[in-house]
């Protein structure tokens, strides 16, 4: 399957938006200081649930950013 250069882009630009979002996701569950993530400073289920939500979103936003930067070296070998 050949991806065109605008979806590879798309794929590419998805995986980088993924890994900003979560990370600043992350460091602000990290900083809670609402009582939701953390209680008498152990970690909630809240917490947990969350930081579990970010580590499947850094591994799919990887996939994706792969498989669009995979679609755009195959696009420039074919040049």
């Amino acid at each position: 399957m050949k991806l065109s250069r605008p979806v590879s882009w798309f794929l590419l630009a998805f995986g980088v938006w993924s890994w900003i979002i979560w990370i600043t996701f992350v460091k602000n569950l990290a900083k809670d200081s609402s009582g939701l993530a953390f209680k008498d400073g152990d970690p909630t289920a809240y917490f947990w649930v969350h930081l579990l939500l970010a580590v499947v979103s850094f591994l799919l936003g990887t996939a994706v950013g792969v498989i669009g930067l995979r679609g755009l070296r195959a696009l420039r070998r074919t040049s």
